[in-house]
């Protein structure tokens, strides 16, 4: 198979390792290949949007989601430089409501994150500048689009933080988590 699926502490939540072939000129992979994402996760969804982001060190972005009828699952992967991944289980059935998974995404390590609809996704830039590049299976939607606040101390996420981040102005202004709207 082309791809490994790593399972994270959130069971819907994984990572997806592709396999890469390395010589002396380089290396090559397949960054998406349906078939080969459908036999190994057994989520037959349609990616629809393609984002690609390029942030510089400390910034964090975060924590999005989009609601239903537009709610998106996230496929992330780092072209270049070095990302702290986050998502956050906000499906009030969940036994997991609340709970957070966090992974360093690369351009070197090549894993990507899954981050299914019902989840917050965010992320912090480790290296001095990361380009991130994330495949959604639905498109953006302004009226479905919402944040949490990425300091909020119900959800205690443990970002590898040195300094205060840099963050935008809408991220800043972002709902707390027990005032979020929250997945059914």
């Amino acid at each position: 198979m082309a791809i490994e699926v790593i399972q994270t502490d959130l069971s819907e939540v994984f990572l997806i390792k592709p396999r890469v072939f390395e010589d002396a000129r380089g290396f090559f992979y397949e960054s998406f290949n349906q078939r080969d994402w459908l036999e190994a996760t057994g989520i037959n969804c349609d990616f629809v949007q393609d984002n690609h982001s390029r942030s510089t060190k400390g910034v964090l972005r975060g924590l999005h989601y989009q609601l239903p009828p537009a709610a998106q699952g996230k496929l992330v992967m780092v072209l270049f430089g070095e990302i702290y991944d986050v998502a956050v289980d906000i499906r009030k059935g969940s036994p997991n409501f609340g709970k957070w998974v966090a992974q360093e995404l690369s351009a070197d390590n090549k894993l990507q994150m899954w981050v299914p609809p019902g989840f917050a996704h965010g992320f912090l830039v480790l290296s001095e500048t990361a380009e991130i590049l994330y495949k959604t299976t639905d498109y953006y939607s302004s009226v479905a689009e919402r944040s949490i606040m990425w300091s909020d101390p119900a959800l205690s996420i443990e970002w590898p933080l040195q300094g205060k981040p840099i963050v935008s102005a809408k991220d800043d202004a972002a709902t707390c988590f027990a005032e979020a709207d929250c997945f059914a």
